[in-house]
């Protein structure tokens, strides 16, 4: 039995050493300098996009509302224009053509 003990002792230990190197390997990556300078541009490029995404948004929506606020109604009154010239035509072609104008001569 004082055998059985003494193996998980050191299988115990030779866990946590592989868990020390683990871990020393681990604070060796996580403290270098490609570290630091790679998290500082992820940060900076997430700083980036937001700012993109909120002018993109503001752009949209300056669009949109010039959009409503000018074209729509441009569109409606050619729509109408154009309904209106369609009905004069129809008419015309109802009534049949214009009687020819009579010059007057001059007495």
């Amino acid at each position: 039995m004082a055998s059985a003990g003494k193996r998980r002792l050191s299988i115990s230990n030779a866990s946590s050493d592989d868990a020390g190197i683990i871990t020393r390997f681990t604070r060796s990556v996580s403290d270098s300098q490609i570290v630091d300078t790679t998290k500082r541009a992820a940060g900076d490029a997430a700083v980036v996009a937001k700012k993109l995404l909120k002018s993109t948004g503001k752009a949209a929506w300056i669009a949109g509302t010039t959009f409503l606020i000018l074209v729509v109604p441009l569109i409606i009154e050619m729509d109408r224009e154009q309904q209106f010239n369609e009905l004069e035509i129809q008419q015309q072609s109802l009534l049949g053509p214009p009687p020819p104008a009579q010059v007057q001569l001059p007495k």
